[in-house]
């Protein structure tokens, strides 16, 4: 039984969008919109959601150029300011007047500029290893490897690529964990798997770092932080400073913060450590 249905719909420049709709206890249900990172898609929210969905309705949205999403024609499009737009012609289509925004790396930089572009619309996030300043260094290896992966003829080659690239942020995932991983991040065409993201994501970063990371969140923060917001970080980030999250703790006190062990960029949150901060962070709201 399919524990989700297909939500289609169009951007304002005319892509036809795809979305993950986990209809949750029934109308009237309230509404936790999930986003994922740059190369990811829904299914990087397949344990969480199902999870969430007894009490809320869960959307899980595949930005333009990832998963079942059109690629966009025009690369330049492929930055947080389009995607921003394409979440709100989502909610709006579906008639959601307000959600909670859960985003992981990209998504929780999409997360706060929704929250200072429509702030009536959020009612509280949940930041997955990311915050107002990304660490260069993180940001390099990422550059390093998007766009660039070689072909794979197979599903093992998948998984041994994928391990090569994230062996350090997952240290003690098994053989099938990573069989699992390549699952998430590749789709099979004729038979072979072929990463399910446009390559063309890339030409924006290479062109300006501005067009993967917004400059100075610091002033979108401030907007927020009367928000309640989760922020979790993993143990070995090089995406989000421990020194980041604490001045984002002083910034705004009631800021909710979890470090998850044996991980670096970014937790799966289906860790138990961060399924816990997820369910007392709902409840709190509740």
């Amino acid at each position: 039984m399919t524990e989700f249905a297909d939500i289609w719909y169009h951007s304002g420049d005319g892509l036809r969008l795809y979305a993950r709709d986990y209809a949750g206890p029934g109308p009237g249900a309230p509404v936790i919109l999930c986003m994922h990172g740059l190369t990811r898609n829904s299914a990087d929210f397949a344990g969480l959601a199902p999870h969430l969905a007894r009490r809320y309705r869960v959307l899980v949205a595949e930005q333009r150029g990832r998963g079942n999403s059109d690629y966009d024609p025009e690369p330049g499009n492929y930055h947080p300011g389009t995607y921003v737009q394409d979440m709100f012609a989502l909610l709006d289509g579906q008639g959601v007047e307000q959600a909670l925004l859960i985003g992981t790396s990209m998504g929780g930089l999409m997360a706060m500029l929704m929250a200072a572009a429509q702030p009536a619309r959020v009612s509280a996030m949940v930041l997955n290893d990311i915050g107002p300043e990304v660490d260069p260094a993180g940001l390099a290896r990422i550059k390093a490897y998007v766009g660039k992966s070689a072909p794979v003829a197979s599903w093992e080659q998948a998984a041994a690529q994928v391990r090569a690239i994230n062996a350090d942020a997952f240290p003690d995932f098994t053989d099938e964990d990573w069989v699992v991983f390549a699952r998430a991040l590749y789709r099979e065409v004729d038979g072979v798997p072929v990463l399910a993201y446009d390559p063309a994501i890339a030409q924006p970063m290479a062109t300006s770092d501005d067009n993967a990371v917004p400059p100075d969140l610091w002033p979108v923060f401030d907007a927020i932080r009367a928000l309640p917001m989760l922020v979790i970080r993993g143990a070995h980030s090089d995406i989000l400073a421990r020194s980041c999250v604490a001045e984002m703790q002083r910034r705004n006190p009631d800021l909710v913060s979890v470090e998850v062990p044996r991980r670096g960029h970014a937790p799966t949150l289906d860790e138990a450590e961060s399924r816990r901060a997820i369910d007392d962070f709902l409840a709190t709201l509740a």
